[in-house]
């Protein structure tokens, strides 16, 4: 799943034709008057809003449809275990890596600008997909669109902040929660109609190849519709930074991805240690760097706020769970069970209608009234269908049909809708102005670390439940039972969440309906980093 954020940017410098900032008021908070962001009435903001959306949208298909053509793929391309698991986490890793410096790169050279050319590369890598010769190819072509995502997600809804006033952001963050569930059953049905379909006997490679036409409307609309805006002050890209967090996470993900495959050798082991001193080392790196020029990669002082800082936890469990659960359920499905794509799609509608209607729902009804208590009930609602899911799994057994799953998915998307959406404003509401690239690549890159996290753990919590040698006849059993294990630690998982909430503000900061001269009272209360 993908990302999102709502902290404060900076004023927005002013749109083309209007006159230029020197550098030095550029460095100077201003109105957004002043800045030439588009004003409340202005419809512009409307099409922008649409531009990158449709953006998120495409980004979260392509992580949905790509599970459900796995099988596919796998059987068409002859790819293993592991390059089923890398064609996913591969995404996930580059995209997690990413995130923060694509945040950062928004804030020094415009959010707009870096956004173009994330949603450029983002189409060029689909192609790529699509036109993949071989698995190794694919994993290669998915590792580069994960990095052209990294660029193009932090900037989404930086750009909403620059662009929306606060007063109509918790109708926005409404339209995003719609947007996910949207995009979680679009993603599935629309893989499964081009992967059975088979058009110009292309066979699964369609689901890349139809991010090229929404991908260069967005590129030519973008570029007219949205408004720039950076940070207040000049910038610097922080190098060593990037290359710490990057040696950071694949040092720890790809032991976990590769480990059941090579029988966890000894250098897996040294190297997710390590990891954890290459971490420690970045948080030393950036408190000098912070000290020393004001320009670090992550912004440490964001963890000063309360909601940020617990916000993260949650998130990155959150991704986990999420990640555990999407790919072990499709190959439950299409390998364990032998459903078509089509099927496997169709019977994971109740669950995308009941988390976009409950993520609609949650922001502009339920937090309002009950605070934090929403968020927790989201998990343990989730909670609840998986373990009548595990149920379900183990009385029906391979005679299950898709009818009898509607009830446990349909609780699962409830509970994953009154989390996701709410959860972003929740986190991220406190969050100073001028830190809003940074502390969106942040966000979105603990969910993405925990999502492939979650994806190399499904070589422990699933294959490795398995043996390695199956015949035919015990394919079905052996993949029932392995789902029942995988969904029993996404149980746990969404457990752990729910106690970790508790961290969270009772009462999240709240968008209130009001005039443009109550936006400016907000902004003039945001907190302040010290």
């Amino acid at each position: 799943m993908t990302s999102t954020h709502t902290p404060d940017p900076a004023p927005v410098p002013p749109a083309p034709g209007d006159t230029p900032l020197s550098p030095a008021a550029a460095d100077t908070p201003l109105s957004p008057a002043a800045t030439g962001a588009p004003a409340a009435g202005d419809r512009r903001r409307w099409f922008a809003l649409a531009i990158v959306m449709t953006a998120a949208f495409m980004d979260l298909v392509d992580v949905t449809i790509v599970n459900i053509a796995i099988p596919s793929i796998q059987k068409d391309e002859g790819a293993s275990f592991s390059q089923i698991q890398w064609i996913t986490a591969g995404y996930a890793l580059a995209f997690a890596a990413g995130l923060i410096t694509g945040g950062r790169l928004g804030d020094i050279h415009g959010r707009k600008r870096i956004f173009l050319v994330g949603i450029g590369g983002f189409t060029l890598a689909s192609a790529l997909c699509g036109l993949a010769a071989n698995p190794e190819m694919l994993v290669a072509s998915r590792i580069l669109q994960g990095g052209m995502a990294a660029l193009m997600v932090p900037q989404v809804l930086s750009i909403v902040h620059a662009t929306f006033p606060a007063h109509e952001r918790g109708k926005v963050f409404g339209l995003f929660g719609a947007i996910v569930g949207l995009g979680a059953v679009s993603g599935p049905l629309l893989g499964a109609l081009l992967t059975e379909w088979n058009l110009f006997g292309l066979e699964w490679r369609p689901i890349f190849l139809i991010n090229l036409p929404v991908g260069i409307a967005g590129l030519v609309l973008g570029s007219r519709f949205i408004t720039e805006s950076k940070a207040p002050r000049a910038l610097r890209l922080d190098l060593v930074g990037v290359a710490l967090v990057t040696l950071g996470l694949l040092m720890l993900i790809y032991p976990l991805t590769r480990g059941e495959e090579l029988g966890w050798p000894l250098w897996g082991h040294l190297s997710m240690a390590g990891s954890l001193v290459v971490l420690a080392v970045l948080v030393a790196h950036e408190r000098r760097k912070s000290a020393r020029d004001g320009s670090p990669l992550v912004e440490l002082s964001l963890f000063k706020v309360k909601s940020f800082a617990a916000g993260i936890a949650v998130q990155t469990v959150f991704g986990v769970g999420l990640g555990v659960f999407f790919l072990v359920w499709t190959l439950y499905m299409q390998v364990g069970l032998g459903w078509t794509p089509l099927r496997a799609g169709l019977t994971g509608v109740p669950f995308s209608i009941a988390v976009s209607t409950a993520a609609g729902v949650s922001v502009q009804k339920l937090v309002p009234r009950f605070g934090r208590k929403v968020l927790q009930a989201g998990a343990l609602v989730m909670a609840a269908g998986v373990l009548l899911y595990v149920w379900e799994a183990g009385r029906y057994g391979l005679a299950i049909t898709s009818w009898q799953m509607a009830l446990p998915l349909a609780v699962m998307g409830l509970g994953m809708g009154l989390i996701v959406a709410p959860l972003t404003d929740a986190v991220l509401s406190q969050v100073p102005r001028e830190h809003a690239g940074s502390a969106s690549g942040l966000i979105n890159t603990v969910q993405q670390m925990g999502n492939a996290l979650g994806l190399g753990l499904v070589s422990v919590v699933f294959f490795g439940t398995m043996s390695d040698h199956l015949n035919p006849a015990r394919i079905g059993p052996a993949y029932v039972d392995a789902f029942q294990n995988a969904l029993g630690w996404v149980a746990a998982v969404l457990v752990v969440i729910f106690l970790l909430m508790f961290a969270l503000p009772a009462r999240p900061a709240q968008h209130v309906e009001g005039s443009g001269a109550e936006d400016r009272v907000e902004e003039e209360k945001e907190p302040a980093l010290v």
